[in-house]
């Protein structure tokens, strides 16, 4: 009984229980969550955004209000520990998902300011709002949307803040003058030299264009309020010592933001000291339900297993290797090793095959490269490496639904604490978010590429690593270690050489290294649910499909569209010319 249900308990009092602490947080001293949908700029599009609204906000007491937004290959929950923490105080939030973004149709490049004016118009809209204290914050290219908003209403806002982001980013065309100011740039920010001109972020006092927009002479002073909040001249630079995905993700890239609208704006129903933070609760609690999402999942399979429909599946593994010798250790150092030295150099080529009216993410393209270069090598040391020829149950039929009602069984339970507490399951950069019916079409021609790498890449590890006799938790461990230890090591480089220098080991490449940070977790997901499958089905065809299933729609929900119906893509002379 315990074996049966045992997982699928737990996974659910987690989920459950995570999900409940999260949505405390999120509500608390009386927020309301309002998931909402208004018109872009353009005809058909549709934005989305979610609203925090405190009790105090009413149409007889219109309450001070902030857009935020988030960056590239983000989605408005990302912006969740801002729109906590200024919630609280009193302050209505709008966290907007930018054009071609979570639930904002569109794609990249099809509106320029990716839907900064529309929704801050919305905002303004809202009778619980008081139009003359609105603020706008954004991180890295949510710079964009808030430059924009401003920039269609120079008068329409009061205070702006850039988090790890710049003015006139992507060539976004703001007003002549900001009004009341701030940059919060960590001193470890990877795209320093992209938004300042200057290589280190502990260098960005330095930058001539930081002069420019601060309107006084380098260097800029840290902590330093220039000008005047009344007339709306002030500007402060905060230069904390973080990351730029620290930099929404920590108690002072938040704090520096909440403590400048505190002092800017106006009318908030409960002021608190900007260390005052409660919003990492929140990701504890969507972090355990992602956990309990994960042990779902095996409880689901284990369930289904024991179903008579899907009993015939069930056959005890019959691995090849009767020890861990030196081809079973070689085995495991490249399988670790391989897919972090490939992946810089594949993720250039990502956008070379795939047609981008079928495949219209630039970045889960990038990732498929990468991914079948892999699947080719893993192919390849599979025949080199194997001690003798592993013995495989097949039944492809059979272990293509069980695959599919477990990933439904998944959804399910991300669905219902989505409508019931507003919630997903995540951590920091990690996130999976339920699918619109858009993402949901375009998520399936991805599963079927996911599917290739995951049967090819899946059937090495269990012909490679699996070992007889081996206990449940030591088979587990070691597979969840053999696919993410090679990034675990590559981001330790790549952070270590950051923290000592102020530059990446790999300087050129801080979006892909921002990435692999989410892929320690996903590739470890990925060793549990083959090792667990393969163990109770000598298969590793039911575990690589419901990876397969997992990837297209963790990935297809939480990055970037780039394109979309009726968008024309530029022609690269019209790209060069821009």
């Amino acid at each position: 009984m315990l074996r049966k249900w045992g997982f699928f308990i737990l996974g659910l009092a987690l989920i459950l229980g995570g999900s409940l602490l999260a949505h405390a947080v999120e509500t608390a001293g009386g927020v309301s969550l309002k998931d909402v949908r208004f018109p872009g700029e353009k005809p058909g599009l549709t934005q989305a955004a979610l609203l925090y609204v405190p009790s105090t906000a009413t149409a007889a007491h219109p309450a001070p209000a902030v857009l935020v937004s988030h960056g590239y290959i983000n989605t408005r929950e990302m912006q969740s520990p801002f729109a906590i923490e200024l919630a609280r105080r009193g302050f209505v939030v709008m966290a907007m998902d930018m054009v071609g973004h979570g639930y904002s149709n569109g794609a990249v490049g099809q509106v320029r300011d990716l839907g900064g004016p529309a929704a801050l118009a919305y905002l303004q809209s809202l009778p619980y709002v008081d139009k003359a204290n609105i603020g706008l914050e954004g991180h890295s290219m949510g710079g964009v949307p808030i430059t924009a908003a401003a920039g269609a209403q120079p008068d329409g806002y009061k205070a702006i803040v850039y988090e790890g982001s710049t003015p006139g980013f992507l060539g976004a065309k703001g007003p002549a003058s900001y009004r009341n100011l701030a940059v919060v740039e960590g001193q470890y920010d990877e795209f320093a030299a992209l938004m300042w001109g200057e290589p280190k972020g502990s260098m960005v006092n330095q930058s001539k264009k930081m002069a420019k927009v601060f309107g006084q002479p380098s260097p800029i002073v840290v902590g330093k309020i220039y000008g005047n909040v009344a007339d709306g001249s002030a500007r402060v630079l905060e230069n904390p010592p973080v990351t730029h995905p620290w930099e929404h993700f920590s108690r002072a890239g938040v704090g520096g933001a909440v403590d400048w609208f505190e002092k800017t704006l106006s009318g908030e129903a409960n002021p608190l000291n900007p260390s005052d933070q409660i919003w990492l609760w929140k990701d504890i609690g969507t972090a355990i339900g992602f956990v309990g999402f994960v042990l779902l999942l095996i409880g689901t399979f284990e369930v289904l297993l024991s179903t008579p429909f899907f009993a015939s599946l069930a056959h005890p593994a019959e691995p090849v290797a009767e020890r861990r010798g030196w081809k079973w250790w070689l085995a495991f150092v490249l399988t670790a090793a391989v897919p972090a030295l490939t992946y810089f150099p594949l993720m250039k080529f990502g956008n070379l095959f795939f047609p981008m009216m079928l495949f219209p993410q630039s970045i889960q393209n990038q990732l498929l490269v990468w991914a079948f270069g892999n699947a080719l090598i893993s192919l390849v040391l599979s025949f080199v490496l194997r001690g003798g020829k592993p013995s495989f149950t097949h039944a492809w039929g059979k272990s293509a639904l069980i695959a599919a009602a477990t990933i439904a069984v998944g959804y399910l339970s991300l669905a219902f604490v989505d409508v019931v507490f507003k919630v997903d399951f995540r951590f920091w950069v990690l996130g999976l978010r339920p699918l619109d019916a858009h993402h949901a079409v375009m998520a399936i021609p991805y599963a079927v590429l996911w599917g290739v790498y995951c049967l090819v890449a899946m059937r090495a590890l269990c012909a490679n690593l699996a070992v007889k006799g081996e206990g449940f938790l030591v088979q587990n461990g070691t597979w969840k270690l053999a696919l993410s230890l090679g990034f675990i090591v590559l981001l330790v480089v790549e952070y270590a050489t950051l923290f000592r220098t102020g530059l990446l080991f790999t300087p050129t490449e801080p979006l892909n290294t921002i990435v692999a940070i989410q892929f320690v977790i996903v590739l470890a997901v990925l060793g549990a649910l083959t090792a667990v499958t393969y163990r109770r089905t000598n298969s590793y065809i039911p575990g690589a499909l419901i990876c397969a299933l997992f990837l297209s729609w963790y990935i297809t929900g939480g990055t970037a569209t780039h394109w979309y119906p009726g968008f024309k893509l530029p022609t690269p002379g019209a790209a060069r010319a821009r």
